[in-house]
């Protein structure tokens, strides 16, 4: 069983997922994975919280993790993703993968014998979308009619993930974002036949009433190198500016509304650092629970692959 989107999990999987996570967190599980088992980390994007959380969980689970950067791979001589695929699979019990492509990700996966998990693609990031799900159900103590608004660029891959595994649970997504940039309409179509997703290119309709403003930064645009195209950067943050996370942002939403970012954050661009560092902040709690739900959801795959 793999994990590459949130499709892959039903409602009852991602619950049984968070009270996985629940028993983690409460220390009322001693469940370990099996002795040796190991996680290699397949990346072709650079990372510190995924990498780190997912090195730290499979510690705490008993096992061992193996990093491995892609450019010093044979993939980066021309490997066949198929043959790299069946290789790991040989000497490792699960891969996380973080690629620029979606499509280069299901490859590998078809081709593993091993659970793969989907650590950020172009399209998609499961388990982030995962931890927000479980930091909102504790924070707000539900998630089943929970508004959330997520401002910025509505077209990317936390995006993406986040209103389909919102809606498929109950809560509602409101998307603000410049008319120009739309949401991906794959996603969209998907996370409205499971609820509801409203758009606005207004910042005060679409915030009226949300218990939940989410950002991310306005551009992450690079290649498999690293590289910024600055132009590109520079554009976003002129379009975007208009719908920073700061104090007035907060007044037009509900009065006990929650700020919630997937960091690395640009303090003063997506989100004002009194926003980010305030009261109404769960920004921590969500870097936190990327541990815990990591945890679990390795846990929940070796069940359900053994």
């Amino acid at each position: 069983m793999h994990f590459l989107s949130i499709n892959d999990f039903s409602r009852d999987q991602m619950n049984a997922i968070f009270d996985i996570a629940d028993q983690i967190t409460e220390g009322k599980t001693t469940t370990s994975l099996k002795e040796g088992s190991t996680l290699a980390l397949l990346f072709e994007k650079p990372s510190t919280r995924t990498r780190v959380s997912f090195e730290v969980a499979m510690s705490r689970l008993g096992g061992r993790s193996i990093y491995i950067d892609k450019k010093t791979t044979q993939m980066s001589r021309g490997e066949p993703i198929s043959d790299t695929a069946r290789i790991m699979s040989l000497y490792v019990d699960f891969v996380a993968a973080r690629m620029d492509r979606h499509e280069d990700l299901v490859e590998f996966a078809n081709n593993s014998t091993v659970p793969v998990i989907n650590a950020l693609t172009d399209l998609e990031h499961p388990t982030q979308s995962l931890a927000d799900i479980y930091t909102i159900g504790n924070a707000k103590r539900r998630i089943k009619g929970v508004r959330i608004a997520f401002t910025g660029d509505i077209a990317q891959n936390t995006c993406n993930s986040l209103m389909l595994a919102a809606t498929k649970l109950g809560a509602e997504m409101a998307l603000v974002s410049p008319k120009s940039f739309p949401p991906n309409p794959q996603y969209l179509t998907r996370a409205r036949e499971y609820g509801v997703v409203d758009i606005f290119d207004s910042m005060q309709d679409g915030l009226a009433g949300a218990d939940i403003i989410y950002t991310d930064t306005f551009a992450s645009i690079s290649d498999t190198f690293g590289k910024v195209d600055q132009d590109e950067v520079e554009k976003r943050k002129r379009i975007f500016a208009p719908y920073q996370v700061n104090a007035k942002a907060l007044q037009y939403a509900d009065k006990e509304v929650l700020v919630m970012h997937p960091l690395p954050a640009f303090r003063g661009q997506e989100i004002t650092a009194d926003v980010l560092d305030g009261s109404r902040s769960i920004v921590w709690d969500q870097a936190k629970n990327k541990l815990v739900i990591e945890q679990a959801i390795l846990m929940y795959l070796s069940e359900k692959s053994a």
